[in-house]
């Protein structure tokens, strides 16, 4: 093989056309169940307080909270179903826009749970004003937790890649990486070339910046470039076993999230042991949801504990995708470490 042709892998890709950036990003997003079930306890430890004033005992402040509730719910929901169904309207205007269109939306729920309570003669003087105030306070209150919950993202997402690259770039897997392929050079010129490239795959993946989310689909071929590179470093030690559903492909998950997961399991798996590991990837699509797994026999049935810094990384940032959606899992049972995640499909 000739030396330009081992070299090619590394070469730059070729030059991207720049895409135009959207006019707006949407600073936050009321569409996730997480969120409506937050939003709903707030607005109803609001009103729980609020019934206080006034209220002779605890029977007449339960009679107040239950009549309040009856407005106040409708209104928190009506504002909830009007942010998620107008977001990609949103999404359009400028930051301070966004801002003032939530806080106008809680004005109108405020007035529209006013017009509640007045309909049902629970108020004989109507405060619009004062309705329409609180709305745009309880909108305001709402809208900036949501935008620091989307603001969080960005370190996690930041340490994620950072991570991946500092691992892509540690001294032994780049030196294991290349003495593999310097010794494949002369016996198997074929797989030493497809093992460059997926080295320099891995390098140009951790310095992309592929947003907010990527497919399960994505992050596989991924996970099957790094576990290709191992193979050749570890050959028969490593046994891999990958039960792949294609329904589950189009599951969104956070970028760089199943790599680590597969380097944990050579790490902790298939080094410490001279015989080696099974690591077996799995996904399934069960009804609304999409389950993935990553599992690793370790030697002895014990196995080296880690600091569980990739771990808590990924339980982090699938929180900050999913919220409750999501479910995380991790744990070592009869000799196999197993990775559970579970997203919406």
């Amino acid at each position: 093989m000739q030396d330009s042709q081992i070299l090619s892998a590394f070469q730059e890709p070729p030059a991207r056309r720049p895409v135009p950036r959207p006019a707006g990003v949407l600073i936050f997003d009321a569409c996730q169940t997480g969120v409506i079930l937050r939003a709903v306890l707030f607005v109803e430890a609001v009103v729980g307080v609020g019934a206080m004033f006034g209220s002779a005992g605890f029977m007449d402040w339960l009679a107040r909270l239950s009549v309040l509730t009856g407005a106040a719910l409708p209104a928190t929901l009506a504002w909830l179903i009007a942010a998620c169904s107008a977001k990609r309207l949103l999404a359009r205007l400028p930051r301070a826009g966004q801002y003032a269109c939530g806080v106008l939306l809680g004005v109108l729920a405020g007035l529209y749970g006013c017009g509640l309570l007045a309909l049902v003669g629970f108020i004989g003087d109507v405060p619009w004003v004062a309705a329409g105030f609180t709305g745009a306070l309880l909108a305001s209150a709402l809208v900036a937790a949501l935008v620091w919950r989307a603001k969080a993202r960005t370190p996690a997402d930041t340490a994620a890649r950072l991570t991946e690259l500092q691992a892509r770039i540690r001294p032994h897997f780049l030196f294991n990486t290349l003495n593999s392929a310097i010794a494949l050079v002369r016996q198997d010129p074929a797989r030493a070339e497809a093992l460059l490239e997926d080295l320099s795959d891995l390098f140009r993946h951790a310095l992309m910046d592929p947003g907010d989310s990527v497919t399960l689909a994505e992050e596989t071929d991924l996970a099957q470039r790094y576990l290709a590179i191992e193979q050749v470093r570890f050959g028969e030690r490593l046994r891999v076993e990958w039960a792949l559903d294609p329904a589950a492909s189009d599951a969104r998950l956070p970028p760089l999230l199943l790599q680590p997961l597969v380097e944990n399991a050579v790490k902790h798996g298939v080094e410490p042991s001279a015989t080696g590991a099974q690591v077996r990837v799995s996904s399934q699509r069960r009804g609304s949801s999409v389950v993935v797994k990553v599992t690793n026999t370790v030697p002895g049935g014990q196995g080296q504990p880690g600091h569980g810094l990739a771990l808590d990384n990924v339980r982090d940032r699938l929180r900050l995708l999913h919220d409750v959606q999501s479910q995380f899992q991790a744990g070592l049972k009869d000799g196999v470490y197993q990775v559970r995640i579970e997203v919406p499909a």
